[in-house]
This record gives C-alpha cells, sequence and structure tokens, in this order.
C-alpha cells in the first residue's frame, strides 16, 4: 500500500511542481504584491494604500459595471442561442460532424485575428453590418467609435464568440441522452416541445452548470475582444473598458503594479463568489 502511494506520489510531483509554480505562486505573490508600491522592481510595502485608491477610483467602478453587464447580458444570450442552435443540429441535421467542425473553427482561431475581421464588420462608414442595416432601412449606428455603443459592440462580439465551444459541448451531452426517453416520449404522442423541456433540458443541467460556470469566469475575464476591437484600446475614452483590461493598463502603461494587483484580487474575490452562488443555484435546480 504504501509502496503504490509513494508511486502515486512520484506520478504526480510533475502536476503538482507545474501547478505550484504557475498557478499557486502567482495568486500568493499577487496578494503580497497588492500592499505594495512602486514600480516592479522597487516594491516597498504600502499598507492598504492601494484598496483605498482603488476603491476612489472611478474607472475602476467603471470596469467592473462593463465586466458586470458583459457578463450578465452575454452568458445567458449566448447560452440560449447556443442550446438552440445545438437542437437545430442535433435534432434536424444530417451531417452532423461537418457543423461541429465549422462551429468549433472559430474556437482555435485567435481572437485578435477574429478581432481584426470584426472590426471591420462593425467599421460605421464601411462595415458589413451597417451595410445590411442600411439596407432593411433601420440606423446605423457607429460600432467602434461612438462611446455609448462600445460595451454593446464587445457584447455582440462576446456573444458569438462564445458559440463555438458552447455548442460542442451541448452536442457532445445531447448524444449522451438516451434515445429511449425519446421513443416512449413518441409512443405517448410527445411534441418536439415537450420532449425538448421534458427530456433534454433537464438531462442538460449538468452541462449546463459547467458551461454556465465557464462562460461566467470567461466573461468576467474578458479583454482579448476589447483589444482586439479597439485596437490596442478600451473605446473611445475608455468607455469600452473591463476589468482585466483595467489591470493590464494599471500594469503595463500606468506603471502602478500594486493598484493592478489589488484590482486582481479584487476581481478574483467577485469570481469566486459568483462561482459559488452559481454553483448552489444549479445544484437546487437540479435536484428539483
Amino acid at each position: 500500500m504504501k509502496t503504490n502511494q509513494k508511486k502515486a506520489w512520484l506520478f504526480l510531483a510533475p502536476t503538482i511542481i507545474f501547478v505550484t509554480f504557475f498557478s499557486i505562486y502567482p495568486i500568493l505573490r499577487a496578494f503580497v504584491m497588492s500592499f505594495q508600491s512602486g514600480s516592479l522592481i522597487n516594491l516597498s510595502w504600502s499598507g492598504l494604500s492601494n484598496y483605498q485608491y482603488l476603491f476612489k477610483d472611478p474607472e475602476f467602478w467603471l470596469a467592473i459595471k462593463n465586466t458586470a453587464l458583459y457578463a450578465l447580458i452575454s452568458v445567458p444570450i449566448g447560452l440560449a442561442i447556443s442550446i438552440l442552435l445545438a437542437w437545430i443540429i442535433f435534432s434536424k441535421v444530417k451531417h452532423k460532424s461537418f457543423f461541429e467542425t465549422t462551429f468549433f473553427m472559430p474556437y482555435v482561431t485567435s481572437t485578435i485575428a477574429i478581432g481584426i475581421v470584426f472590426r471591420y464588420i462593425f467599421n460605421g462608414d464601411y462595415g458589413l453590418l451597417n451595410f445590411v442595416l442600411r439596407c432593411m432601412h433601420l440606423p446605423a449606428p457607429n460600432w467602434i467609435d461612438d462611446p455609448s455603443m462600445s460595451l454593446t459592440t464587445i457584447i455582440i462580439f462576446g456573444i458569438w464568440t462564445s458559440l463555438a465551444f458552447n455548442i460542442v459541448i451541448l452536442m457532445g451531452a445531447l448524444r449522451n441522452i438516451d434515445p429511449n426517453f425519446y421513443t416512449m416520449a413518441d409512443m405517448y404522442g410527445a411534441s418536439g416541445a415537450e420532449k425538448f423541456w421534458r427530456i433534454t433540458m433537464p438531462e442538460l443541467i449538468p452541462t449546463l452548470a459547467f458551461l454556465l460556470t465557464m462562460n461566467i469566469i470567461g466573461a468576467f475575464k474578458v479583454y482579448t475582444s476589447v483589444y482586439a476591437l479597439f485596437n490596442g484600446q478600451a473605446g473611445v475614452g475608455n468607455s469600452g473598458t473591463t476589468a482585466v483590461f483595467y489591470i493590464y493598463n494599471k500594469f503595463q502603461i500606468v506603471g502602478t503594479p500594486g493598484v493592478a494587483m489589488a484590482a486582481t484580487v479584487v476581481l478574483f474575490i467577485i469570481i469566486l463568489f459568483i462561482t459559488f452562488l452559481q454553483r448552489k443555484m444549479m445544484k437546487k435546480i437540479g435536484e428539483n
């Protein structure tokens, strides 16, 4: 028994070392740095001054507000669209593997590259989106250069980028549902809507709980999309700034790593708390 335990620890050692140096240590280091001020090579202890600055900074609260709105809007809409598309492909389309590959391609493509393409699509003067809107005699806003549209642009882009991963995971979950459930439902004359709400959705709850957790965490960490859409900025007048973009700006541009790490700690606590509440909620739904 002891020999097996030693072998187990030996096999686990590389992973434990990797996780310690690249996950646990950075978290602890960020927490310590949040109580320090100065440049990165000359940090000194400053107590709670970084947190005091953070909570008085209007830009930080704007970043938190934008991030919360982004998560609140993009995650449920993205999941709803993903469920709809996955169900249509699963139940109506014959060549499912082709569509799965097509939908998954954006997930393995660089977000920066996709963002550059979308920057042209969202262009107010010659963008494809506004061209379609004008053809339909609808308002064609300036998606990129109008501060009031910055967050909307990020949300639309975020919903689109979330579909790839969600659809592929949902397709796998749909395949694991016992076909006998649907056979029995057909025998009793159940409609398509009844089968979806009484069989498919209850069976998808564990998968939806996983996707909801991953999507919420990803939404609160949104950064690359903002950087790509606005060419390295956070919209006009930082109107589209998010929590992670705020951290990047304070660390890399402004040169205040202590403030950046304080914002990192606050964001970590927010994500931890929201994820905990979401897991508790999904557990209760699953029990019912």
